[in-house]
Protein backbone atom coordinates (compact mmCIF):
# COMPACT_ATOMS: atom_id res chain seq x y z
CA UNK A 1 0.00 0.00 0.00
CA UNK A 2 1.16 3.28 -1.04
CA UNK A 3 1.79 5.04 2.74
CA UNK A 4 3.53 7.84 3.14
CA UNK A 5 2.84 8.98 -0.61
CA UNK A 6 -0.15 11.45 -1.09
CA UNK A 7 -3.01 12.20 -3.46
CA UNK A 8 -6.87 13.06 -3.59
CA UNK A 9 -8.09 9.39 -3.01
CA UNK A 10 -11.01 7.62 -2.29
CA UNK A 11 -9.78 5.20 0.98
CA UNK A 12 -11.78 2.82 2.83
CA UNK A 13 -11.14 2.71 7.09
CA UNK A 14 -12.31 -0.43 9.24
CA UNK A 15 -12.31 -0.08 13.16
CA UNK A 16 -13.30 -3.64 15.42
CA UNK A 17 -13.51 -3.61 18.88
CA UNK A 18 -13.00 -0.64 20.78
CA UNK A 19 -15.75 -1.06 23.46
CA UNK A 20 -16.71 -2.93 26.23
CA UNK A 21 -20.18 -3.95 28.17
CA UNK A 22 -20.62 -1.22 29.87
CA UNK A 23 -19.40 1.88 26.92
CA UNK A 24 -21.09 3.18 23.54
CA UNK A 25 -19.89 0.52 20.27
CA UNK A 26 -18.04 1.07 17.85
CA UNK A 27 -20.41 2.65 15.90
CA UNK A 28 -20.15 5.74 18.05
CA UNK A 29 -16.07 5.78 17.96
CA UNK A 30 -16.66 5.71 14.23
CA UNK A 31 -18.81 8.65 13.82
CA UNK A 32 -16.96 10.62 16.71
CA UNK A 33 -13.78 9.22 14.50
CA UNK A 34 -15.49 10.48 11.05
CA UNK A 35 -15.83 13.98 12.70
CA UNK A 36 -12.02 14.83 13.64
CA UNK A 37 -10.94 13.98 10.69
CA UNK A 38 -13.58 16.69 8.75
CA UNK A 39 -13.43 18.79 11.18
CA UNK A 40 -9.25 19.19 10.45
CA UNK A 41 -9.77 19.00 7.19
CA UNK A 42 -8.14 16.24 6.27
CA UNK A 43 -10.65 13.91 4.62
CA UNK A 44 -14.97 14.24 3.11
CA UNK A 45 -16.62 11.38 4.55
CA UNK A 46 -18.64 9.66 2.30
CA UNK A 47 -20.43 7.37 4.28
CA UNK A 48 -19.57 5.02 7.76
CA UNK A 49 -21.50 1.47 7.39
CA UNK A 50 -21.93 -1.27 9.80
CA UNK A 51 -20.95 -4.81 8.78
CA UNK A 52 -22.50 -7.85 10.91
CA UNK A 53 -20.08 -10.61 11.22
CA UNK A 54 -20.25 -14.23 12.43
CA UNK A 55 -21.73 -15.07 15.80
CA UNK A 56 -20.47 -18.00 17.21
CA UNK A 57 -19.10 -19.59 21.13
CA UNK A 58 -15.76 -19.27 19.36
CA UNK A 59 -15.75 -15.91 19.00
CA UNK A 60 -14.64 -13.39 21.45
CA UNK A 61 -16.99 -9.89 21.20
CA UNK A 62 -18.85 -7.71 23.36
CA UNK A 63 -22.19 -7.30 22.05
CA UNK A 64 -23.07 -8.19 18.08
CA UNK A 65 -19.66 -8.16 16.23
CA UNK A 66 -19.96 -6.26 14.27
CA UNK A 67 -17.69 -3.37 12.22
CA UNK A 68 -17.27 0.11 11.08
CA UNK A 69 -15.99 1.09 7.98
CA UNK A 70 -15.44 4.54 6.79
CA UNK A 71 -15.67 5.35 3.64
CA UNK A 72 -13.23 8.22 2.60
CA UNK A 73 -12.29 10.61 0.34
CA UNK A 74 -8.73 11.38 1.57
CA UNK A 75 -7.29 14.93 1.15
CA UNK A 76 -4.12 14.25 -0.58
CA UNK A 77 -2.10 14.00 2.33
CA UNK A 78 0.43 11.13 3.10
CA UNK A 79 -1.85 8.24 4.41
CA UNK A 80 0.61 7.18 7.15
CA UNK A 81 -1.23 10.78 8.61
CA UNK A 82 -4.21 8.87 8.54
CA UNK A 83 -2.56 6.02 10.10
CA UNK A 84 -1.09 7.61 13.02
CA UNK A 85 -4.18 9.69 13.76
CA UNK A 86 -5.94 6.14 13.90
CA UNK A 87 -3.71 4.88 16.37
CA UNK A 88 -3.60 7.91 18.80
CA UNK A 89 -7.53 8.31 18.32
CA UNK A 90 -8.09 4.45 19.32
CA UNK A 91 -5.50 4.60 22.19
CA UNK A 92 -7.13 7.68 23.76
CA UNK A 93 -10.77 6.53 23.40
CA UNK A 94 -11.61 2.99 23.15
CA UNK A 95 -12.80 1.55 26.13
CA UNK A 96 -11.39 -0.19 28.89
CA UNK A 97 -10.38 -3.68 28.06
CA UNK A 98 -10.75 -3.42 24.46
CA UNK A 99 -9.14 -5.20 21.53
CA UNK A 100 -9.18 -2.15 19.21
CA UNK A 101 -7.42 -1.98 15.92
CA UNK A 102 -7.75 -0.38 12.17
CA UNK A 103 -7.21 -1.41 8.69
CA UNK A 104 -6.47 1.48 6.03
CA UNK A 105 -7.09 0.62 1.90
CA UNK A 106 -7.23 2.60 -0.62
CA UNK A 107 -10.40 1.84 -2.69
CA UNK A 108 -8.83 0.88 -6.05
CA UNK A 109 -6.31 -1.14 -4.72
CA UNK A 110 -8.38 -3.71 -2.66
CA UNK A 111 -8.07 -7.14 -4.01
CA UNK A 112 -10.82 -9.74 -4.22
CA UNK A 113 -9.30 -11.74 -1.94
CA UNK A 114 -9.89 -9.43 1.14
CA UNK A 115 -13.53 -9.53 -0.62
CA UNK A 116 -13.84 -13.05 -0.26
CA UNK A 117 -12.35 -12.91 3.23
CA UNK A 118 -14.86 -10.72 3.91
CA UNK A 119 -17.56 -12.55 3.18
CA UNK A 120 -15.68 -15.60 4.81
CA UNK A 121 -15.47 -14.07 8.10
CA UNK A 122 -19.80 -13.56 8.05
CA UNK A 123 -20.23 -17.11 8.84
CA UNK A 124 -16.80 -18.80 9.24
CA UNK A 125 -14.47 -18.41 12.20
CA UNK A 126 -11.23 -17.22 11.77
CA UNK A 127 -8.19 -15.88 13.14
CA UNK A 128 -5.46 -13.18 13.90
CA UNK A 129 -2.84 -15.22 11.78
CA UNK A 130 -5.75 -15.56 8.95
CA UNK A 131 -6.02 -11.52 8.91
CA UNK A 132 -2.45 -10.71 9.24
CA UNK A 133 -1.15 -12.70 6.63
CA UNK A 134 -3.73 -11.51 4.10
CA UNK A 135 -3.54 -7.91 4.96
CA UNK A 136 0.78 -8.54 4.55
CA UNK A 137 0.01 -10.59 1.19
CA UNK A 138 -2.03 -7.43 -0.15
CA UNK A 139 -0.08 -4.98 1.39
CA UNK A 140 -3.19 -3.80 3.29
CA UNK A 141 -2.29 -1.88 6.41
CA UNK A 142 -3.80 -3.59 9.48
CA UNK A 143 -2.90 -2.56 12.74
CA UNK A 144 -3.80 -3.74 16.31
CA UNK A 145 -3.56 -0.87 19.18
CA UNK A 146 -5.03 -1.91 22.41
CA UNK A 147 -5.60 -5.23 24.19
CA UNK A 148 -4.34 -8.59 22.54
CA UNK A 149 -5.36 -6.69 19.36
CA UNK A 150 -8.04 -8.98 17.74
CA UNK A 151 -10.24 -6.25 16.42
CA UNK A 152 -8.09 -6.61 13.10
CA UNK A 153 -10.21 -9.67 12.36
CA UNK A 154 -13.24 -7.25 11.88
CA UNK A 155 -11.10 -4.35 11.15
CA UNK A 156 -10.02 -6.00 7.34
CA UNK A 157 -13.28 -7.78 6.78
CA UNK A 158 -15.46 -4.89 7.25
CA UNK A 159 -12.86 -3.14 4.37
CA UNK A 160 -13.77 -6.15 2.17
CA UNK A 161 -17.32 -6.31 2.67
CA UNK A 162 -17.36 -2.47 2.02
CA UNK A 163 -15.76 -2.70 -1.20
CA UNK A 164 -18.10 -5.67 -1.98
CA UNK A 165 -20.70 -2.92 -2.09
CA UNK A 166 -23.11 -5.14 -1.26
CA UNK A 167 -23.45 -5.76 3.03
CA UNK A 168 -24.71 -3.87 5.48
CA UNK A 169 -25.95 -0.86 6.68
CA UNK A 170 -25.10 3.12 6.99
CA UNK A 171 -25.06 4.02 10.79
CA UNK A 172 -24.08 7.87 9.15
CA UNK A 173 -24.56 9.40 5.59
CA UNK A 174 -24.77 12.91 5.14
CA UNK A 175 -27.75 14.70 6.68
CA UNK A 176 -29.67 11.06 7.49
CA UNK A 177 -29.56 11.56 11.73
CA UNK A 178 -31.06 15.60 11.49
CA UNK A 179 -34.06 14.06 9.58
CA UNK A 180 -37.76 14.36 11.41
CA UNK A 181 -41.42 14.29 10.49
CA UNK A 182 -42.17 13.69 7.01
CA UNK A 183 -39.77 14.88 3.32
CA UNK A 184 -40.25 14.23 0.22
CA UNK A 185 -38.32 11.92 -2.12
CA UNK A 186 -36.48 14.76 -3.81
CA UNK A 187 -35.76 16.46 -0.77
CA UNK A 188 -34.17 13.30 0.66
CA UNK A 189 -32.47 12.37 -2.35
CA UNK A 190 -31.06 16.23 -3.19
CA UNK A 191 -29.96 17.21 0.47
CA UNK A 192 -28.85 13.75 2.41
CA UNK A 193 -26.12 11.16 1.44
CA UNK A 194 -29.20 8.86 0.13
CA UNK A 195 -28.42 7.68 -3.38
CA UNK A 196 -31.93 5.65 -3.70
CA UNK A 197 -34.81 5.51 -2.35
CA UNK A 198 -37.22 2.29 -3.59
CA UNK A 199 -39.24 -0.29 -2.03
CA UNK A 200 -37.53 -4.04 -1.47
CA UNK A 201 -39.38 -5.52 -4.55
CA UNK A 202 -37.44 -2.23 -6.46
CA UNK A 203 -40.28 0.21 -6.82
CA UNK A 204 -39.17 3.68 -7.42
CA UNK A 205 -40.94 6.86 -6.08
CA UNK A 206 -42.01 9.54 -8.07
CA UNK A 207 -39.81 12.74 -6.29
CA UNK A 208 -42.92 14.05 -4.92
CA UNK A 209 -43.72 11.58 -2.56
CA UNK A 210 -44.21 11.98 0.53
CA UNK A 211 -42.33 10.07 3.47
CA UNK A 212 -42.34 9.61 7.04
CA UNK A 213 -38.13 9.36 8.33
CA UNK A 214 -39.15 8.82 12.49
CA UNK A 215 -36.47 7.23 13.47
CA UNK A 216 -33.86 8.39 11.34
CA UNK A 217 -33.45 6.50 7.89
CA UNK A 218 -30.87 3.49 7.98
CA UNK A 219 -29.93 2.99 4.17
CA UNK A 220 -28.78 -0.10 3.60
CA UNK A 221 -25.31 -0.57 1.18
CA UNK A 222 -26.16 -2.38 -2.36
CA UNK A 223 -24.41 -1.90 -5.80
CA UNK A 224 -22.03 0.27 -3.64
CA UNK A 225 -24.92 3.09 -3.11
CA UNK A 226 -26.68 4.08 -0.53
CA UNK A 227 -30.25 2.61 -0.65
CA UNK A 228 -33.24 3.58 2.00
CA UNK A 229 -35.95 0.81 1.62
CA UNK A 230 -39.21 2.12 2.26
CA UNK A 231 -42.80 1.11 2.25
CA UNK A 232 -46.53 1.80 1.68
CA UNK A 233 -49.06 2.75 4.28
CA UNK A 234 -51.89 1.19 4.43
CA UNK A 235 -54.89 3.07 3.24
CA UNK A 236 -56.51 5.27 5.79
CA UNK A 237 -53.56 4.89 8.38
CA UNK A 238 -51.52 7.91 7.87
CA UNK A 239 -52.29 11.77 7.60
CA UNK A 240 -49.62 13.74 5.06
CA UNK A 241 -47.57 10.65 3.84
CA UNK A 242 -47.85 7.58 1.97
CA UNK A 243 -44.65 5.68 2.77
CA UNK A 244 -42.30 4.97 5.40
CA UNK A 245 -39.21 3.24 6.39
CA UNK A 246 -39.30 -0.32 6.50
CA UNK A 247 -38.78 -1.99 9.94
CA UNK A 248 -35.59 -2.66 11.41
CA UNK A 249 -36.01 -6.19 10.92
CA UNK A 250 -35.83 -5.59 7.57
CA UNK A 251 -33.18 -3.61 7.49
CA UNK A 252 -30.88 -5.56 9.99
CA UNK A 253 -31.31 -8.96 6.91
CA UNK A 254 -28.68 -7.12 4.75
Amino acid sequence: MRIGSGWLMRVLLGIDDTDNLESRGTGYRARQLGLRLAGEGLAQVRGISRHQLFVHPDIRYTSHNSALCLDLTWGGRPLSELAELCRSFLRAESAPGSDAAFCIAPFDEIPDDVVTYGKRAKNTVLNQDMARELARRTDIHLEGVTGDEGGVIGALACVGLRKGGHDGRFVWVAGVRELTGVATVAYLLGSTGIDIIRTPDDEILAADARVLVDPWPRPVLLDDKAVLLIEKIMEGAHGDHDWKIVPKEIIKQY
